[in-house]
Order: structure tokens, then sequence, then C-alpha cells
């Protein structure tokens, strides 16, 4: 589902016009509009405000499963070559090649806070975002990760 269907489906359940939502995330009706027809896309500060103002989870907004992407850093692992190691050789079921190797986290010594200052350029860069907006995403989604919220 594409983020214009997203916010369109968010503001639907929750009974409100363009104009109310408009006025609840202190934007015009024309930006959500805007939004909702694809024309443009709220940026990632924007979108968490959404899930914290109508009460929804930030992966509403990903479509991928939990088995989908890394559950250390969140980068996709479609691919069984991306996915890291356990101690015996087998693949990983959790955890990217990147994070994960021969059963052992890459950066086992660093808390999330710096695991996101260490990698918030290459998120940057993948997403095509500023690295600002990628160390937002990164502080809003890791908690939620198997690797962080085991901690």
């Amino acid at each position: 589902m594409a983020m214009k269907d997203i916010i369109t489906k968010i503001r639907t359940e929750k009974g409100l016009t363009q104009e109310q939502m408009a006025h609840e995330l202190y934007v015009t009706r024309q930006a959500v509009s805007r939004w909702e027809t694809g024309e443009t896309s709220p940026g990632i500060d924007m979108v968490k405000l959404i899930c914290t103002t109508f009460q929804v989870p930030l992966e509403r907004f990903f479509e991928m499963p939990m088995g989908y992407y890394c559950q250390c850093c969140s980068m996709p692992i479609p691919d069984p070559e991306l996915h890291g190691t356990e101690a015996d050789g087998s693949p990983s079921e959790s955890y990217c090649t990147y994070c994960y190797q021969h059963g052992d986290f890459t950066a086992k010594d660093a808390d999330m806070d710096e695991f996101i200052e260490a990698t918030a350029q290459m998120e940057a860069d993948a997403l095509g975002v500023s690295r600002e907006e990628a160390v937002s995403l990164m502080a809003t989604l890791l908690p939620h990760l198997k690797r962080w919220s085991e901690d």
C-alpha cells in the first residue's frame, strides 16, 4: 500500500475530514490533500507525528512483515545471501549479514545510540533522506526490533 493510501486510510478510519486531520497535525488542508493524491509525501518527523496523534504504529507505514527485514538494523533481507549466519553456519532467520555473523552481532559492544550514530549515514543514503531524518527514523524503529527490545 502506498503512503498516500495509508494516510487516506488512517484519516477515514478516524472519521476525519482532510481539514480536521490538518488541524490535528498543524498543517494545511492542502498539505493533507497533496499527501493523499501522492503529489508529495510527509517527511519522517511528520509520519512520526501522524502515528503519535492518531495512535497508529509506525510499522503501519512499512509493508514488510517482521521476517522480511533485519531485526537489528531494519534493512530488508529478501535474498538468502543477505541473511547473517548462526554459530553452526546456518542462515539467521532474523538478522542480515552486516549485523550478524557466526552467531554473534558484528557490533556487539555498541548500544543502540552508538549503533544509530555509526549507521545513520548509510541509512540516509539508502533512503534518500538527510542524516538527521535517518537518525530520527532509526530512533523510532530500532527499539521495536528484536535485538534492541531484548536489551
